[in-house]
């Protein structure tokens, strides 16, 4: 999660900064942190890496820059941070320092941290630790047992003063902020359960519990290395585990700064054994097939067993009315696995290639007989020019065809061609014709 300004990206706008002032160049553009109200917020242990090039100072009756410790406002900006929950000891270390050397221009920084009973208030600031007001070279700034939880500021500001001197330092520079007052505590994530045994297939449900993790990010799952999921909440279930696969999580904590906490699990057990109920079957109406289940488990059984001659047998007599879809469940160790197999019954379907729509009450329809089995067929006619004449989803003697186009008019006699999709699995799409006869 990238919640924190890239620090290089920092480091290359102070230098392009610099460079330009090197070069010359007017730049106009203030730091983003220029003042009190929208200081740059630092953290434990992080390089930061800012600049005062081109900040500006807002001094009048307790405005933020109406201070003077061992040194007044120039050019400020403005950094802050929070104690932890115990508090103690913190220090700033200033290092990289790299100075605009335009004509007329101070080369010396000014620092010190500042709390303020109200934000950005003059009136109530209070400055802690030492106050640096002439570093051309590395420097530190310390203070010593902070109450917890508390926000101070870090105020740094260009010199301005000395023979010759004409306009204030300018600066880029790295900031690292360290100490028993600010370090984190240490941020752990745990899986649980770290291993188990399962069935194959089974929901499995993994727990992640956290310690000193403020603002945890998503929650990713992973199977063996690779990524299987990501949750919002600590809790990933998954029926995809095979025997040996490792799960493990990771998040990450602290919308500033993030830090990455993972945590791998064992290896799991998944019970496994082969099933195959055998390859699907298609049979004549009346007749019987042979169910063809392979297993090396102990325990099986079929359903549903009421077209079965022994549902407890790997290899029973199936003798279905209807096109059936047979389960084959084993059971071994506690665990069942299942394969299914379908017997279709061969389609009985009569298709009349002629019939006489002349009001004569005889024969006015094209009954097709069996289709009552298949309720999604869908039958179409055409003319021999390849005009569809008659479409139809189901098909029964209700909605029969008159011998009428689908505007309702009357057709000629003669030949039209039809396609009949009986829409089952392995059932074949008819074709042929059939003759109008007025």
């Amino acid at each position: 999660m990238n919640r924190l300004k890239n620090v290089s990206e920092n480091r290359v706008e102070a230098i392009v900064l610099c460079i330009a002032l090197f070069s010359g160049l007017l730049v106009s553009a203030q730091p983003s942190n220029d003042n009190c109200s929208s200081a740059t917020e630092v953290c434990a242990n992080q390089i930061f890496s800012l600049t005062n090039i081109g900040a500006s100072a807002s001094v009048c009756a307790n405005c933020e820059d109406d201070f003077n410790y061992c040194f007044d406002d120039q050019n400020s900006i403005w950094m802050t941070f929070t104690t932890n929950a115990l508090g103690g000891d913190i220090q700033v270390d200033f290092s990289n320092l790299v100075f605009a050397l335009n004509p007329g221009q101070d080369n010396e920084l000014q620092a010190t941290i500042i709390q303020a009973a109200t934000p950005c208030d003059a009136s109530t600031y209070t400055q802690i630790g030492n106050c640096v007001s002439n570093a051309a070279g590395n420097f530190s700034l310390n203070a010593i047992g902070l109450p917890a939880l508390t926000k101070f500021y870090i105020v740094v500001d260009g010199d301005n003063t000395g023979a010759g001197v004409t306009s204030a330092a300018e600066c880029s520079f790295d900031l690292i902020l360290s100490g028993t007052g600010i370090d984190r505590t240490a941020s752990l994530i745990a899986i649980s359960p770290q291993n188990g045994t399962y069935c194959l297939n089974e929901i499995v449900t993994f727990n992640a519990t956290i310690s000193d993790c403020p603002d945890p990010g998503n929650y990713e799952w992973y199977i063996n290395g690779v990524l299987a999921g990501a949750t919002v909440i600590p809790v990933f279930q998954t029926t995809a585990l095979v025997d040996g696969d490792v799960v493990s999580v990771q998040t990450s904590c602290y919308l500033l700064c993030p830090e990455t906490v993972s945590d791998v699990g064992l290896s799991n057990s998944v019970i496994s054994f082969p099933v195959d109920a055998g390859a699907n079957q298609t049979i004549s109406p009346g007749s019987s097939a042979t169910l063809n289940g392979s297993t090396t488990a102990g325990s099986i059984v079929w359903s549903p067993s009421q077209s079965l001659s022994d549902p407890s047998s790997l290899n029973p007599s199936a003798t279905p009315s209807v096109t059936t879809t047979y389960t084959l469940s084993a059971t071994q160790l506690g665990c069942t696995i299942n394969d299914q197999v379908t017997i279709s019954l061969e389609s009985e379907i009569f298709i009349p290639t002629t019939f006489s729509p002349n009001d004569d009450n005889i024969n006015e329809t094209w009954i097709i007989e069996g289709m009552e089995d298949y309720p999604n067929a869908s039958v179409k006619v055409f003319s021999r020019w390849g005009q569809e004449v008659f479409e139809s989803t189901g098909y029964s003697d209700q909605k029969a065809w008159k011998g009428d186009s689908k505007r309702g008019q009357l057709l000629a006699s003669g030949v039209y061609y039809y396609i009949i999709d009986l829409k089952g699995e392995d059932e074949e799409v008819l074709k042929g014709s059939v003759t109008i006869i007025r």
